[in-house]
């Protein structure tokens, strides 16, 4: 195993530093030049954190010391949670204090806690707007918006509708369910209402998809352009993440993901989740506006300074990006994988790995 590399060790920033080890020294030095960017809600997400790490200044933000992902961030940070009226505040002075030109959240929950603060000029978020952030937040808000704007959607109805009306099977979903979250398939209305009933939260109720689950991993800028729309298939989830997809190029999808884009006004990242069924076509079942679990996928087919996080660190820095949908290398599959990391008691990391060097390059 190697050696300590607790030199290595992001700063540590922020009022709530006590909750972390402070006496850790800054870590590796940010390339020069760029706007730095600070991301919310890390989690796991290690590839995402790295991506914008390798770019310029990368700030993580998470309520969790456990989260992996801030580790590869020049800068960990503990904030307030979200729902406290510290929590805006405390990203002010982050990107106050390191020049933040852009703030990414990398889950659900904070997007329209952001989409306020970008709206009241607080926050440079790349989020859409307080209304589409809460409408997609909330399932069936989102499959009345999609149809408003003449989206595809699935018949979608609410448990207070009449069920024996349906289209079976059906899947009962939590409105605001997400990671795949107590979601039943039901053949008949009285599965429906047994679903409903068990669900200890708001459902609804939408038809069960034929077909292939697709995804489109799309990013639009601050007007709400769509500059590139890459779709791919979705070949394994787990916990409703994606772990192994393809690249492909299909015009259909390519348009259907410029159009949401476009007619939601998207600014940064989003995944919109579509099937292909056999009976009614294309529908959307899910808009996501932040990164999604495939998050590799558009970051290998993206053509050279065109990747998501590259085009990302652009605008923060004030850059125009040009649109350029479409264009983007197809026909490569990733499959996700784990590996960890050593803290020591004081919470740093160890720099020690299972395996001598890390994980050996594929064979």
């Amino acid at each position: 195993m190697s050696p300590r590399e607790s030199d290595r060790t992001p700063a540590i920033t922020t009022a709530h530093a006590e909750d972390y080890d402070t006496s850790a020294p800054a870590g590796t030095t940010p390339p020069a030049g760029p706007a730095a960017v600070l991301l919310t809600g890390v989690g796991k997400r290690y590839d995402i954190v790295s991506c914008f790490a390798a770019l310029t200044r990368t700030i993580a933000v998470d309520p969790s010391p456990l989260a992996p992902a801030q580790y590869a961030a020049h800068v960990r940070a503990a904030v307030p949670l979200i729902d406290d009226p510290e929590y805006v505040p405390a990203l002010q002075r982050l990107c106050a204090e390191h020049g933040v030109g852009a703030v990414l959240p990398l889950t659900d929950l904070d997007i329209e806690t952001l989409a306020v603060a970008r709206a009241d000029g607080r926050l440079p978020a790349l989020v859409p707007s307080p209304a589409v952030a809460r409408a997609t937040y909330d399932k069936h808000e989102a499959h009345l918006l999609l149809c408003r704007l003449g989206l595809p959607s699935p018949p979608t109805v609410l448990p207070e509708d009449d069920l024996d009306a349906l289209h079976y099977p059906v899947m009962v979903k939590p409105r605001r369910g997400s990671g795949a979250r107590s979601i039943h398939l039901a053949h008949d209305s009285a599965q429906a209402r047994f679903f409903i009933d068990y669900v200890s939260e708001p459902t609804m109720v939408q038809r069960a998809m034929g077909g292939p689950e697709l995804s489109i991993d799309c990013l639009g800028d601050g007007a709400g352009r769509c500059l590139n729309a890459i779709p791919r298939t979705m070949l394994e989830s787990r916990g409703g993440e994606s772990i192994k997809g393809e690249v492909i190029r299909d015009r259909e999808l390519i348009e259907l993901g410029a159009r949401v884009m476009e007619a939601l006004a998207v600014c940064g990242p989003a995944t919109i989740q579509v099937f292909r069924d056999p009976d009614i076509g294309l529908a959307i079942t899910d808009v996501n506006t932040r990164f999604g679990g495939a998050f590799p996928a558009p970051a290998y087919a993206a053509l050279p300074a065109r990747s998501y996080p590259e085009l990302i660190v652009a605008l923060a820095s004030g850059q125009t990006v040009a649109p350029h949908v479409g264009e983007f290398d197809a026909g490569m599959t990733f499959i996700r994988y784990y590996w960890q990391l050593e803290l020591d008691s004081r919470m740093r990391p160890t720099g020690r790995e299972i395996v001598p060097g890390g994980p050996p390059p594929p064979r």
